[in-house]
């Protein structure tokens, strides 16, 4: 347990730091790209010193901003991540008089654990999950779906509340919220540039005459495909940093603090009969629920998320559990 802790607050150091890094990497290539292709500022004939020269004062008076609106847009996500989540799946806080038999269960188990008592919210839905959420003490989380609490019995309520606590106790939660913002300022750049070479294709091709026109036009196809290598590189990345593994350990956690193993396996056998939230499709929040509801993705994309999925093969961890 304490190994993983570890292990995952060095993930979430080497994200933090990563990120940006490559964030200014792509920015020196777009200066770069631009340089070369004729539309970036103060182009000499300096030779390969000079197009460097160019595009290092370049990207210096580029890095401030590109440095401070993402700082920016990182604090707010970050800080905000929990109401954020909680409006997404319309969540609703759940106080002991509302469930008593959801929030003694959650309760119990935090006073066996240690850890101090997390919000519990409640999604009127009939479908079967439930995840968690938060970076802090303050924030932790433990969110069900009504049509879990009507169609799991106490013991294996109880499995899936601890596979969630020990989420939180592992620090997972945190790791995925710093994944899920980041992977979220990438993929909203790359939108934004899809968007502008959507809709201003026709005219670039209409100027495509003019010299400088043309190799802005160039240039601006350049920065797309750059920003949608490094949206897919960073996707890639922070998949094989959310390693399948934490769900193994969650489920090994929550099998020891309910002390049901089989309990938890035939909870995840009935959740994978229907799972997921029927009004969320979002990418970002599916990959924090106990199990994955496939239906999100299809074709390409389906093929490609099970690649790098973040559950391991719901099969796989009920035969673990049964023979736990």
């Amino acid at each position: 347990m304490h190994s993983l802790i570890r292990r995952n607050n060095r993930l979430s150091v080497l994200l933090l730091l990563g990120f940006p890094t490559i964030l200014l990497a792509a920015t020196w290539l777009f200066v770069a790209l631009l340089n070369l292709l004729g539309g970036g500022p103060g182009l000499n004939d300096g030779g390969a010193h000079g197009l460097v020269s160019n595009v290092n004062d370049g990207f210096l008076s580029f890095m401030p901003w590109v440095v401070g609106v993402v700082a920016l847009w990182f604090i707010i996500a970050y800080f905000t991540n929990t109401s954020m989540i909680r409006h997404a799946v319309r969540a609703t806080p759940l106080a002991r008089m509302d469930n008593p038999r959801l929030y003694n269960i959650v309760e119990n188990l935090t006073m066996a654990c240690g850890m101090n008592m997390p919000q519990v919210n409640i999604v009127n839905d009939p479908q079967l999950n439930a995840f968690a959420s938060g970076i802090d003490d303050k924030t932790y989380t433990v969110t069900v779906t009504t049509g879990l609490m009507e169609k799991l019995n106490d013991e294996e309520l109880a499995g899936v509340i601890g596979h969630e606590l020990t989420h939180i106790r592992n620090r997972d939660t945190r790791l995925l919220i710093i994944s899920t913002v980041f992977v979220g300022i990438i993929s909203t750049v790359v939108t934004v540039v899809a968007r502008i070479l959507w809709h201003n294709g026709g005219s670039f091709s209409r100027r495509v005459g003019n010299k400088n026109n043309g190799a802005s036009a160039v240039a601006m196809l350049f920065i797309g495909l750059v920003c949608a290598a490094i949206a897919y590189f960073f996707t890639l990345l922070t998949r094989f940093a959310i390693s399948r593994k934490r769900e193994f350990m969650a489920d090994a956690g929550g099998a020891e603090l309910c002390g049901n193993p089989l309990a938890l396996a035939s909870a995840l056998r009935k959740i994978s009969s229907n799972p997921g939230l029927r009004d969320v499709n979002r990418e970002d929040i599916a990959q924090m629920f106990i199990i994955h509801p496939k239906k999100i993705t299809s074709g390409l994309m389906k093929s490609i998320n099970n690649l790098f999925s973040t559950h391991p093969d719901t099969m796989e961890r009920i035969r673990l559990l049964e023979q736990y």
